[in-house]
């Protein structure tokens, strides 16, 4: 459907803007830049899930990405969910002076962009198919963001400072002992497969209820 393709594409440039932005002026003023944060990882798993969207739409590829778009779908929701919960909390704890900035970046990474990914996935594409595979993509990349935070990112930083380490990509992380973080992640871990469930059974009931419009 045409409409469909149109909105891929809105999603697609949009998504492409924005990482575009994130590569030249994300802010390079610690070892890894802007990868430091999940935040970008999600918005570079988002920008990959709208190409194969496209992709498909056209005819250029078969795949349908299921696994992917699925964890795409759960890591963009723990961005959001994360970010607003540590911010009105906290401001402080995932912003430099506890301000938004350019509300326009945060509203789109934060809110908008997972959004119009959630509705692709769920309306369109009608993912959530393979749960198994969203699950180990989930799996591994937020292990290998873990790694790369507390291996790489924490020991070549010097800041955020924190009460009991310095570095972490997040400054609230730099308050916790090596247990606690640990604990964090794996309470993530654990609330990013609920959320997969959650999807699924939204994905089956929109599926089960809503038929698809023909191509």
């Amino acid at each position: 459907m045409r409409a469909r393709l149109i909105y891929r594409w809105v999603v697609f440039l949009l998504a492409a803007f924005y990482s575009l932005r994130m590569i030249f002026f994300g802010g390079y003023d610690g070892f890894g830049g802007p990868f430091r944060y999940l935040t970008v990882w999600a918005l570079f798993a988002a920008f990959f899930s709208a190409s194969r969207m496209i992709a498909l739409d056209e005819g250029r590829t078969t795949r349908r990405w299921d696994g992917f778009v699925g964890m795409t779908s759960v890591l963009t929701a723990m961005v959001v969910i994360l970010y607003w919960r540590l911010y009105f909390a906290d401001p402080t704890s995932v912003t430099k002076d506890g301000q938004l900035g350019q509300w326009w970046l945060e509203y789109y990474l934060h809110l908008i962009g997972p959004l119009l990914q959630w509705i692709d996935a769920l309306f369109l594409h009608r993912s959530f198919r393979r749960i198994g595979a969203s699950a180990l993509w989930l799996l591994g990349l937020i292990s290998a963001y873990v790694a790369w935070a507390e291996l790489v990112v924490g020991p070549l930083n010097q800041t955020p400072i924190g009460s009991v380490t310095s570095g972490l990509p997040y400054r609230f992380l730099n308050n916790l002992e090596w247990p606690d973080r640990a604990t964090f992640y794996v309470t993530n871990v654990v609330v990013a497969l609920i959320l997969l469930l959650v999807f699924a059974a939204v994905a089956w009931a929109i599926r089960r209820f809503l038929p698809q419009a023909a191509p």
